[in-house]
């Protein structure tokens, strides 16, 4: 953006929507950021136009554009904006899309003075509309190079392939994201809290862990490919396979149905009851990915109860029914560390000075309140063990369950330390996995067993 040595005073900077927001490298690629935004509209795009590959681009894009917070933008670009404005210019966005959308997109940026709809720039030439309204020589543009007209920002997608490289295991596997299964370990909770530690519990356990494991991986590769912008986006996030390109958008589209027809074909050897959890597991957490993690409180509702589904599922996987008490202290407990995921969240978001949550509907100025959830929800647990504690069903149990009074000591503890470890920014961005590589952790998990089984074994 070079101006001549012209006055920014005199000149105003008009910067087209197709420059300032990055292409999707292909049509496939498109067709899920777009589904992020809208999973209908999506759709419905390719049905209208799946025969027209510029129509459908430039259907896509108009998709996308309704949410400007899910967009990828060009970086250098607002850098140039910001420069430009830093001495004293005035810039503009202008984009061949209605008003409203242009102005929605601007407002988000917040560096534009003036935003205009049905405005189409071309590379080189004049723009008599510019120039009525900004005067000959009045205006300088930053346009697409080579864009197609009315597609999407920059190169058309139908042009462009993804520069990904070369499908490998390691990165397959850091997809499925397998350090996430041992969440899955709660599928065998029922028996253990049962003391029904048998072969036949057992392997139908087994058979639940691996159908939710599969189920598992299949949902975090749709939710990263509904979060590509999200995650080029945030520090650490963008290294996932899919959003650094490690892994192509067409591997990952394949890969979910492939997963989720192997999870629920495992389920079935174990139970149809299993089956049916199952489903329901899937149905929620795609609800989850595609809308329900945007809602605020509501996503931690939902966290909370998927993790309590597995443990449901462990119990439809072997008979072994869940008892009031552990599903009550499941809720209050995976409350409190769905809580501190977007504490963790709101903690990052602080220390890079954004105002919201990537991709969440949450703002830093809500860090207070998500603060009081995960210490009150912890506490809650702690509670309803402690009246567990002193119910019926553990007198038949254990033989001398007031050692297990030691087991509420060390929970108080653990969520005390990892509220405060979340607020310091410390915090991995899942808690369950952040605790299976921490050593203070694994030692309150090793003391919590050693309780366990003395309380019943004494």
């Amino acid at each position: 953006m070079n101006e001549g040595g012209r006055n920014p005073a005199e000149t105003v900077v008009v910067v087209g929507l197709h420059e300032l927001v990055k292409s999707p490298a292909t049509l496939l690629e498109a067709f899920w950021v777009a589904a992020s935004v809208s999973w209908a509209e999506a759709l419905a795009a390719v049905a209208r136009h799946g025969g027209n590959r510029e129509q459908l681009s430039r259907s896509l894009g108009a998709a996308a554009y309704k949410a400007p917070a899910r967009l990828a933008y060009c970086d250098d670009v607002i850098d140039a904006v910001k420069a430009w404005r830093e001495v004293g210019g005035r810039s503009v966005l202008v984009g061949d899309t209605d008003k409203q959308t242009t102005v929605r997109i601007a407002d988000h940026i917040g560096l534009f003075d003036e935003a205009h709809g049905d405005v189409a720039l071309a590379a080189g030439g004049a723009n008599p509309e510019l120039e009525a309204r900004y005067g000959a020589g009045g205006y300088s543009t930053i346009v697409p190079a080579g864009a197609a007209a009315g597609g999407w920002p920059g190169p058309s997608p139908e042009s462009v392939r993804a520069q990904v490289q070369p499908d490998a295991l390691g990165a397959t596997l850091r997809l499925l994201r397998p350090h996430q299964w041992l969440k899955n370990l709660l599928v065998f909770v029922p028996m253990l809290a049962a003391h029904e530690l048998t072969r036949a519990a057992l392997w139908p356990s087994i058979l639940a862990f691996i159908a939710f494991s599969l189920i598992a991986s299949g949902t975090y590769v749709l939710n990263d490919l509904l979060d590509l912008n999200a995650d080029r986006a945030h520090p650490r996030k963008r290294n996932r396979p899919l959003a650094s390109g490690a892994i192509s958008v067409r591997r990952g589209t394949l890969l979910v149905p492939v997963l989720a027809a192997a999870g629920m074909g495992t389920a079935l050897l174990a139970d149809p009851a299993l089956l049916g959890m199952l489903l329901l597991y899937a149905a929620l957490t795609t609800a989850y990915s595609f809308r329900l993690k945007r809602l605020v409180v509501i996503d931690i509702c939902v966290l909370a109860v998927l993790y309590t589904l597995r443990i449901i599922g462990g119990s439809a996987a072997t008979g072994i029914p869940s008892s009031i008490w552990l599903s009550a202290f499941s809720i209050f407990f995976f409350f409190s560390l769905a809580a501190v995921k977007r504490q963790a969240e709101l903690v990052d978001g602080i220390a890079r000075g954004t105002i919201r949550a990537h991709g969440r509907g949450y703002q830093v100025d809500d860090l207070a309140i998500v603060n009081n959830i995960v210490a009150a929800a912890g506490m809650v647990s702690v509670l309803v063990l402690a009246l567990y504690v002193n119910s019926e069903p553990v007198k038949v149990l254990y033989s001398v369950p007031e050692v297990l009074w030691g087991v509420c000591l060390v929970l108080l503890f653990w969520n005390s330390r990892i509220a405060i470890l979340t607020q310091r920014g410390q915090m991995h961005d899942d808690p369950l996995v952040f605790a299976a590589r921490d050593k203070v952790s694994l030692a309150c998990g090793a003391v919590v067993a050693a309780l366990a089984l003395a309380g019943t074994w004494i």
